[in-house]
């Protein structure tokens, strides 16, 4: 049960970096003059949701990423 444990808390760490960036980034927000992680105004919701998916599958691998040591 340990293991589910630390794969659902891989996942909230995810999720938490996502949000941080989507916020930081104002992807969620239609602006212009974003940090080229925003999605365009004329983007369709469903290609939206691809670009958010896809960062959330980045922050994975970023908190997944084994730690290198010094």
């Amino acid at each position: 049960m340990e293991l589910n444990a630390a794969a659902r808390r891989t996942e909230d760490i995810a999720l938490d970096l996502l949000k941080f960036v989507a916020s930081q980034a104002n992807v969620t927000k239609s602006v212009s003059g974003t940090t080229g992680f925003g999605v365009t105004p004329s983007s369709r919701p469903e290609d939206q949701v691809s670009h958010l998916l896809e960062l959330y599958a980045r922050c994975r691998q970023a908190v997944e990423a084994p730690v290198e040591a010094r």
